[in-house]
């Protein structure tokens, strides 16, 4: 394979951690540029581990300690949003964007403009500017290789189809009928909805298959994650609106399903462990070998499906709705549901209350068509006042 180049934007959350960690466990990699937000022990310890050419703080009051911490060594250590979008620039074989929220937009969007690999693990780019990004993804003879574990499961679905070589982004989607992603369900699919009310933030950040953080964990408790997915899965692989469906599937075993027009379906199938599709996305077109087990169905016993309780569980409805509208819709989807699980997280609402919030947040604003980033940060900004307002009128 020879080596290749890497950069790792987050570096130091579950992504960027479970992405170094592999790259140890292989010889083919070299670390151009590692960035973080406001973890700079755990940067500089990396960076320094790694011999990366480049540190990144985004936090600037944080910059003095993190250049201390690389003195004595050949590392330059930057500061600042600016100086995490320039690292993103550099020249290198995969960009793994591994930045939670809004922040990840700009840096993403640089890589791309260069004909920089994607290795993508956050949602926003996609949810909140997936025309834009998808357009200079062709534009510039990128790839995205998604690392949400359903997008990559699926992504695998269609690995031995053709490229589609008008886009460069995804293989062909030509002969698919649908396109169904799975959901664990979270903590509360069985409860019954009489209780949702009493839903405690405690209890909505304890994920019965993955550990992950409180916010991701909230949203696999609503399916907001879902909705979200949706979204993505859009922009992703090129099919129809209505093509996309969820089912409920506990045991987080197949991770998502491609059922194509002559009756056939691929399901993309590995235990609940995010190194799998990280491992995917570095090793592409090729494959990595991992200290992740092989799957044993026989031990597993039994995989059960069910549909999604469109009442214990609306935030899939306003997600479908919110892609039909298209837009700047689900950057304010994206940005209400921010705001309003941040307060039930700090017990300013109930649990119920998060996709009510979205959803009046929705009706509030006028969407429009997406024509910038800018426009991106705006919508943003203004989706999260008005949620803010709501949620203070309660």
């Amino acid at each position: 394979m020879g080596n290749k180049k890497v950069t790792i934007l987050g570096s130091t959350g579950t992504i960027g951690e479970n992405t170094i960690e592999l790259i140890n466990n292989n010889d083919n990699y070299k670390i151009v540029a590692l960035t973080a937000q406001n973890n700079v022990k755990l940067l500089a310890k990396q960076a320094i581990e790694q011999n990366a050419e480049i540190a990144v703080i985004g936090n600037a009051n944080l910059y003095d300690e993190l250049k201390s911490a690389l003195e004595g060594t050949n590392i330059e250590a930057s500061c600042g949003a600016k100086a995490i979008e320039e690292a993103a620039s550099l020249e290198t074989d995969l960009l793994m964007s591994g930045i939670v929220g809004s922040a990840a937009l700009a840096p993403t969007l640089a890589a791309i403009r260069q004909g920089t690999t994607i290795g993508l693990a956050n949602k926003e780019c996609l949810v909140c500017a997936g025309d834009l990004m998808i357009e200079e993804v062709k534009k510039n003879n990128s790839y995205i290789l998604p690392v949400d574990s359903e997008h990559n499961s699926i992504f695998q679905c269609l690995e031995n189809n053709s490229f589609n070589e008008s886009s460069k982004l995804s293989p062909s989607t030509k002969f698919i009928e649908t396109i169904t992603l799975t959901a664990s369900g979270g903590p509360f699919w069985n409860t019954d909805i009489n209780d949702f009310k009493n839903i405690t933030p405690k209890q909505a950040v304890a994920h019965p298959n993955w550990d992950m953080g409180a916010k991701i964990s909230v949203d696999s408790a609503t399916m907001m994650n879902k909705g979200l997915e949706l979204i993505e899965a859009f922009h992703l692989f090129d099919v129809e609106k209505d093509d996309l469906n969820v089912v409920i599937h506990p045991q987080s075993i197949i991770h998502g399903l491609v059922n194509y027009s002559d009756g056939s379906t691929v399901a993309g199938m590995s235990i609940p462990d995010m190194k799998v599709p990280i491992a995917y996305a570095l090793a592409w077109p090729e494959r990595l070998q991992t200290t992740v087990p092989t799957l044993n169905l026989a031990e597993i016993g039994t995989l059960t499906f069910e549909k999604p309780d469109p009442k214990k569980f609306p935030a899939i409805r306003i997600a479908k709705q919110t892609l039909q509208e298209g837009g700047t819709a689900p950057a304010i989807f994206n940005a209400a549901n921010e705001i309003a699980v941040d307060n039930f997280l700090k017990n300013n609402i109930s649990f119920i209350q998060i996709t009510e919030i979205v959803e009046k947040t929705l009706n509030i604003i006028s969407t429009s068509l997406l024509t910038s980033i800018e426009q991106v940060y705006d919508i943003d900004k203004e989706a999260r006042k008005i949620a803010s307002q709501i949620i203070t009128n309660i």
